[in-house]
């Protein structure tokens, strides 16, 4: 039986077209006909590299025995949690209330109404380590339906009531100051894993915006232990599994503590969040570990998921084929002794073993070892460990050779599925990382990809009343609106081009998006929304201020919003940052490992931001040494503005205009507040005034 799925966009929706349950995409007409049919709603969330997602399709989707039952008994709706993630996080936060977990594939039953009454996650075709079989879950919630549907109404009516009171509100909010952002950072430093990097335990996950938080209190405050967690996580990720040796790229997360064994999908938002980390690490320390892995991931980027349109891909799976017909979490990326020997010969083998952490027993499944580069191999992220690694490999080139031998081998396995859609947010934050990463390593190629990107974005997810679409495949636009994240991280995006390109366009659409924030997800009380006033009405309208796997929809667009206040002087954008600001204040000492990119913007608003105006013809080196010197401060959240002298552009934005040359010369600003210290035309001068 041909279901509903095969005309979505979603590379996820259509990886369930030829199931045999009858699937109906999100739509009021799903619940519609569940109304008709009097039957409850099979609500199953996940997305396209999801590995447990795609063991229950396999498990139970795909059976025809459980798709008579489901199709008889509901109306099944399948969700991509990327293309809606409003959907996701109402239905999550039951999920979470009810039986303090949550994962994917989320599966959630609802009455006809939408609101929920029994929940789970991935259910076993048997029953298995004290979890029900999933048809075991289906008959019980179908006799609960037939024969107790009161008691069902009664729950369900209580559980949406209690997720739609749950709205956030404070009164008079204020930024964290000082006292909290040291609060802050000695919460984080108590949770620190002094020994293996990161916080925490098991599993354990990249804490891009903890350690945006981290450089940035460092450079305020120059607080040595800041930057010494930043090191510490920084090497150890890159020296792990989780770190692609012979490709580049982040593993979406380790399930060990200590960055060995990752669980193998790569996401773009991973990504585009650790590139633009450890870019600014480099900045910070100058070290060339963080350079190569800066530039490393940014390749991984444009490589292996930049698509036909110019925009950058979501994910790779996890799974791959083994070989031997199977699908195996890693098959693509790990590697046995023999394996390496098949490749390289005896001898280049144990070299790469020894080098590449590679052992008999394996270090993840049936003998077989993710790369890595454990301790005392001689790389190090210091400048005297580059000439250590030089005469630790004392020939370099064979180095190079088993890397590109190994990588030649790897390419001939089948590959991992790609899922092609593009999402806004995590495009804006590729387009972010990507363009300072080429402005920093003289990289124009890198900047031209973040520039194609912001050209798809605005062309195709941007209509002309500043709305976006959040997703789009094959240069086809989505059905889905745009949530808040998806307009600041865009908005982020753009202004961080400008700052690299001096292309004005870029902020004004920056402007256009962040207009929508201040009219359809900000309220009169400086809260924020994931949704738009006028976006589908859900059970309840979704509101999160901390960050997941990627910033809050509400802090990314407090530092988006008070980055367009310092170029522009806005004091209405500043005003709407500093209240969203608010909630980090009240989560900075408790939550500070979940509110990473609010205290990131925080530190930025303690420190102005700093506003720099570079003003020269383009064709003078000194105007290309000024502009750099600028991109390279490390003051926090600093913005940087670029123009020709008196040029229509420069008149466009309000932080150049009024800034004559200097003796004719080249010349840059440094403002606070659009208060500003005296010109200069030394990048010298201007450099000590962003370290005071």
């Amino acid at each position: 039986m041909a279901n509903r799925l095969a005309d979505e966009t979603s590379p996820y929706l259509l990886q369930h077209a030829d199931n045999p349950v009858d699937w109906w995409p999100w739509s009021e007409a799903a619940f519609a006909e569940a109304r008709r049919r009097g039957v409850p709603v099979l609500l199953s969330v996940g997305y396209a590299s999801c590995h447990w997602c795609h063991v229950m399709a396999h498990e139970s989707f795909e059976d025809e025995t459980t798709a008579e039952y489901l199709n008889e008994h509901f109306v099944s709706v399948k969700v991509d949690r990327e293309e809606r993630p409003d959907v996701d996080s109402v239905y999550m936060e039951a999920v979470q209330a009810a039986t303090g977990q949550g994962g994917w594939p989320m599966t959630v039953f609802l009455n006809p109404e939408g609101e929920p009454f029994y929940f789970g996650t991935y259910f076993p075709p048997a029953p298995r380590h004290g979890m029900p079989s999933f048809r075991q879950v289906l008959e019980g919630v179908a006799t609960a339906w037939a024969d107790r549907r009161e008691e069902v109404a009664d729950v369900a009516g209580r559980i949406a009531r209690d997720l739609a009171a749950r709205g956030i509100r404070y009164d008079q909010p204020q930024p964290p100051g000082p006292e909290e952002l040291a609060s802050a950072l000695l919460e984080l430093a108590r949770d620190f894993d002094s020994s293996r990097g990161g916080f925490g335990g098991a599993p354990k996950f990249p804490p891009s915006m903890a350690l945006e938080f981290l450089l940035r209190h460092h450079a305020r405050t120059g607080a040595d232990g800041a930057l010494e967690m930043v090191e510490a996580t920084c090497e150890a990720m890159a020296r792990g599994g989780i770190y692609d040796q012979l490709a580049g790229g982040f593993a979406r997360y380790s399930v060990d503590a200590g960055w060995v064994v990752p669980h193998f999908e790569k996401m773009l938002y991973d990504n585009a969040l650790l590139c633009r980390v450890y870019a600014h690490a480099w900045r910070a320390t100058g070290s060339d570990l963080t350079r190569r892995v800066a530039l490393g991931t940014a390749d991984f980027m444009v490589r292996e998921l930049g698509t036909a349109q110019g925009g950058f891909a979501s994910a790779l799976d996890a799974d791959s084929d083994d070989g031997n017909g199977s699908h195996r979490e890693g098959a693509y990326y790990v590697w046995t002794p023999a394996q390496l020997t098949e490749v390289l010969g005896e001898q280049d083998a144990q070299w790469a073993a020894e080098r590449y952490g590679v052992t008999q027993e394996g270090t993840f499944e049936e003998g077989a070892s993710v790369l890595r580069l454990p301790a005392g191999d001689g790389h190090s992220g210091s400048d005297s460990g580059s000439r250590a690694e030089a005469r630790t490999d004392a020939d370099a080139g064979r180095a190079a050779s088993v890397r590109e031998r190994l990588l030649s081998a790897r390419e001939q396995r089948p590959r991992p599925e790609r899922d092609d859609k593009v999402v806004a947010a995590w495009n804006g934050l590729a387009v972010a990382a990507l363009a300072e990463t080429g402005a920093y390593f003289d990289r124009p190629d890198l900047v031209e990809a973040a520039t194609t990107a912001a050209r798809l974005l605005t062309d195709l997810h941007m209509n002309g009343g500043g709305r976006l679409v959040r997703t789009s495949r094959d240069g086809t636009a989505g059905p889905s609106a745009g949530v808040l994240e998806d307009y600041a991280d865009v908005a982020e995006g753009l202004m961080s081009l400008y700052s690299v390109t001096g292309e004005a366009g870029w902020l004004e659409r920056a402007g256009v998006l962040l207009e929508t924030v201040l009219l359809h997800f900000t309220a009169p009380d400086g809260t924020l929304y994931d949704t738009a006033d006028d976006a589908e009405a859900l059970i309840r309208r979704p509101q999160d201020p901390t960050d997941s796997a990627t910033p809050s929809g509400w802090t990314a667009a407090a530092q988006a919003l008070l980055s367009y206040a310092a170029f522009t002087g806005s004091s209405r954008h500043r005003e709407a940052a500093e209240r969203a600001l608010g909630i980090v204040r009240a989560l900075a000492h408790r939550a500070p490992r979940f509110i990473g990119w609010g205290l990131a913007a925080a530190e930025a608003a303690l420190d102005g931001p700093r506003e720099v105006a570079v003003v020269g013809p383009s064709t003078d080196a000194v105007t290309g040494t000024l502009h750099r010197t600028a991109l390279l401060a490390t003051a926090p959240g600093a913005v940087v503005a670029l123009g020709e002298p008196d040029s229509s552009a420069a008149l466009d934005v309000p932080l150049l205009r009024d800034r004559p040359l200097l003796e004719g010369r080249p010349t840059a600003y440094v403002c606070r507040n659009f208060t500003c210290d005296a010109p200069t035309s030394d990048h010298a001068v201007l450099e000590r005034a962003l370290r005071s």
